[in-house]
């Protein structure tokens, strides 16, 4: 009885029959030939199980049959792995820039955000901020703001100063010129007005001005008319008295000489020589010996002593007591601006070539 063989066995046979078979007459195949073959038929065995048992039974010719199918298997892994890399660093510096364009634009927003919100932050505090209120005198009842210490010295003798009586005018003798003398307190002036508020408690300003322009110039000037001109101009401030710009804007108006004094670089001798030949300083005092608040005063003169001679728009006592000028120069307001807190008064070039 004849032995069956299995499909797999005469595979085997007919494989090494063929490998024994001389062949004198072989032709050279190209290697192109002879990989396709090689190729396919390994295609065919993979695709049964020839393969499998052609691995086990043969393991040379399964080496020789599958080493084409996995180099190709190889380079196709390795090309798909260098794809996979390729692509992977382009999603990673993808990403990268991204993370970074993210973070620059998230950066900008948050700057913008703060500067909105400082923005926003100073909007509010401008509106809701009281209005801001110009350096005043301080002189709101010019009761309350007399001063309370008493004057250092006696009145003069009234050879050395006076207040006399000129064509029915109020003046003051002794000191570098005559100076037109007006009280704001007298009772004559108590209906008299300085916008709204009363002369006699908030018209230190004009009438100190109205003594300067009166004295250093041709025309006499009322202080109930130079504070309606005050007010006219804009020098008047509500309830607080003037404002500091009062001093150079009447001075311009009359045609005065008007410089403001800086008192870091003040030199005495020459304050005292300019007040004992003719000009007039205007003093802006604070808290002392002339007032609780903010006060305007005229200089006028000096003694032969070295003292200094002053006109009180509020006293006629202080406008005859000899002054230190260490005492005036302590007592000056703190205030810097408009030429504040010492400007000296010059007549016009035509009243000065006149006398």
């Amino acid at each position: 009885m004849r032995q069956q063989t299995s499909p797999e066995e005469q595979a085997l046979e007919e494989l090494s029959r063929l490998k024994k078979r001389s062949a004198p007459e072989k032709k050279k195949r190209t290697p192109w030939a002879r990989y396709t073959a090689v190729v396919l038929l390994a295609a065919v065995c993979i695709g049964g199980a020839e393969l499998t048992a052609c691995r086990f039974f043969a393991p040379a010719l399964y080496e020789e049959l599958t080493e084409p199918v996995r180099e190709t298997a190889r380079q196709a892994a390795q090309t798909a792995g260098r794809v996979l890399e390729a692509a992977g660093r382009a999603g990673v510096s993808a990403a990268e820039q991204a993370g970074r364009t993210a973070a620059s634009l998230a950066s900008k927003a948050g700057e913008a955000a703060g500067e909105a919100r400082a923005a926003l932050r100073s909007w509010m505090e401008e509106v809701t901020a009281p209005p801001l209120q110009p350096e005043l005198l301080g002189e709101t009842d010019s009761a309350l703001a007399q001063p309370e210490v008493a004057p250092p010295k006696e009145i003069l003798d009234p050879l050395i100063s006076d207040l006399i009586f000129r064509q029915g005018q109020e003046v003051l003798t002794g000191g570098g010129v005559d100076v037109v003398y007006f009280n704001q307190t007298d009772a004559s002036r108590a209906e008299q007005t300085y916008g709204s508020d009363p002369l006699a408690t908030h018209g230190c300003g004009p009438t100190a001005m109205a003594m300067a322009v009166s004295s250093l110039t041709e025309e006499t000037v009322d202080p109930a008319d130079m504070a309606a001109l005050c007010v006219k101009r804009g020098y008047w401030c509500k309830s607080h008295g003037s404002y500091l710009s009062i001093v150079q804007g009447v001075a311009a108006a009359y045609g005065l000489e008007c410089e403001s004094l800086d008192l870091a670089a003040l030199e005495e001798d020459d304050l005292y020589r300019r007040l004992a030949t003719g000009d007039v300083a205007v003093a802006l005092m604070t808290k002392g010996h002339f007032t609780k608040g903010g006060h305007f005063i005229l200089l006028r003169g000096t003694t032969l002593g070295g003292e200094i001679l002053v006109a009180d728009p509020a006293s006629r006592d202080r406008s005859l007591i000899p002054w230190d000028l260490s005492l005036i120069l302590d007592e000056l307001s703190p205030s810097r601006h408009d030429g504040a807190p010492l400007w000296v008064l010059s007549r016009p070039e035509e009243y000065s070539e006149q006398s």
